[in-house]
């Protein structure tokens, strides 16, 4: 594949994880049930900013996302995980419900998608929330899925040589 076209592919995804995220949003509004808000985000394209500016987004992942997110033992399981990561004085209910959609999303994707490295989910979801906030939310995304990846992936963050210990 061609710079350009992973460039491209990379553009796709990250306005997928954004779209997937709107449509979250909308879903938890009670506005559409999953598959309308769906739909709507990926024939409008991931809405960037207020002026209305938006990207398209690559469906497949989307929909992976907002599927996963959306059914109702994961979303359970999700939401328990991402109470136990939260500070003491936080708890889910206590969130904005964008903030939700970003960490349900990201925690969905640490979960549930082994293929994408921990570190990009992280970073993908840090920059979601950077397009939403200016105060401290972008900071909680990190903590929490920080702490989310270092439970479920703690391989990806294990030192070179802590992972190759004992083979000799």
């Amino acid at each position: 594949m061609s710079r350009g076209a992973r460039k491209k592919n990379t553009g796709l995804t990250t306005a997928a994880r954004l779209a997937a995220v709107q449509a979250l949003y909308q879903v938890e509004l009670g506005a559409a049930g999953p598959e309308d808000a769906l739909a709507t985000v990926i024939a409008r394209g991931a809405t960037l900013d207020e002026t209305g500016l938006a990207a398209e987004a690559d469906p497949e992942i989307a929909a992976i996302i907002v599927r996963g997110v959306t059914d109702g033992p994961t979303q359970e399981r999700l939401d328990q995980m991402i109470e136990g990561a939260l500070a003491d004085d936080w708890s889910l209910a206590r969130l904005e419900i964008l903030m939700r959609a970003i960490l349900r999303a990201g925690a969905f994707e640490l979960l549930d998608r082994p293929d994408v490295p921990a570190k990009v989910v992280i970073n993908e979801y840090v920059d979601v929330a950077n397009a939403f906030f200016d105060r401290g939310e972008p900071g909680m995304v990190n903590a929490v899925l920080d702490k989310l990846a270092h439970g479920l992936r703690a391989a990806e963050f294990a030192a070179p040589e802590t992972a190759t210990a004992g083979r000799g």
